[in-house]
């Protein structure tokens, strides 16, 4: 075996031998060959660690957007819905609104009156070019015949054609077969105001002695035994006096507006004649 001599030898040789080791790499470390290759690894690494952490940058930048863009629209479907909601009720307290004002003068009408009216809500239109005609919800179960005048606050509409037991259909005044005996308010001069073609009606009859304006009013006269004295049909849009001839060609605008007629009054029961407003 190994002398103590000998061992004490080997282990200055080992430690001898540990230090030149250390002490070379330590000059290999602090060399210029070091710091080139600390260099060059850096300008190989660096790059490949810029696009990794780019790549992991953007991932979960594009992560976290995703989920913040489906909670946004999430978001903006729920305030859509809301907004629909909000705007169709708005639509209905609007037109709540517009209908409590029309029949606020539909009752209007009926308190300043002396005659009695059934309310009545227009139910159907006549598509055809050649009638001008309407229908009610209301007949002869609630009290209206053929021939009862129809009005609203504005004027006069029509008279009952036909009448069934829950719905009536409204001659309007404007039907080429509708004729009105009418005067001019301001004048007093007489005509008889018959439907037209273009939705108006013509004042048919007036002497051309008689003066006539436009924009006079022209009201129901009572003398057909049809339609109360005094009621409004419409106002003079057009007066053509020729040189010969015994009447004027004129024309009357109505004051009620058809195309948006929804509610009547259809007035039951009236007398032969009376004198109703001016």
């Amino acid at each position: 075996m190994f002398s103590k001599k000998s061992m004490v030898v080997a282990g200055a040789i080992i430690l001898i031998a540990l230090n030149g080791i250390v002490f070379s790499i330590d000059m290999i470390r602090k060399s210029s060959v070091y710091e080139a290759a600390a260099r060059a690894a850096i300008f190989f690494v660096a790059p490949v660690q810029n696009v990794f952490h780019s790549s992991v940058e953007f991932v979960d930048d594009l992560w976290e957007h995703y989920f913040c863009l489906v909670s946004v629209g999430y978001e903006n479907e729920k305030l859509r819905e809301k907004l629909a909601s909000a705007n169709q009720a708005n639509h209905r307290c609007r037109e709540m609104a517009l209908a409590n004002e029309r029949l606020r003068e539909l009752v209007r009408l009926k308190q300043r009156s002396p005659f009695e009216y059934l309310a009545a809500e227009v139910i159907a239109r006549d598509p055809s070019p050649w009638y001008r005609t309407i229908v009610i919800n209301k007949g002869t179960e609630n009290g209206v015949n053929p021939q009862d005048p129809v009005m609203t606050a504005k004027g006069i509409v029509g008279h009952v054609l036909h009448a069934g037991g829950d719905y009536a259909t409204i001659l309007l005044i404007v039907d080429r077969n509708s004729a009105v005996d009418a005067m001019i308010q301001r004048s007093r001069a007489r005509g008889l105001a018959k439907g037209a073609e273009n939705g108006k009606c013509l004042f048919d009859y007036t002497l051309r002695k008689k003066e006539v304006r436009i924009d006079d009013i022209v009201i129901s006269s009572g003398f057909d035994q049809l339609y109360p004295k005094g009621f409004r049909i419409g106002h003079v849009s057009k007066v053509v006096r020729r040189n010969a001839g015994l009447f004027q060609d004129i024309e009357i605008t109505p004051s009620v507006d058809f195309k948006t007629l929804e509610e009547v009054m259809v007035l039951l029961n009236p007398p032969d004649y009376v004198v109703g407003e001016n």
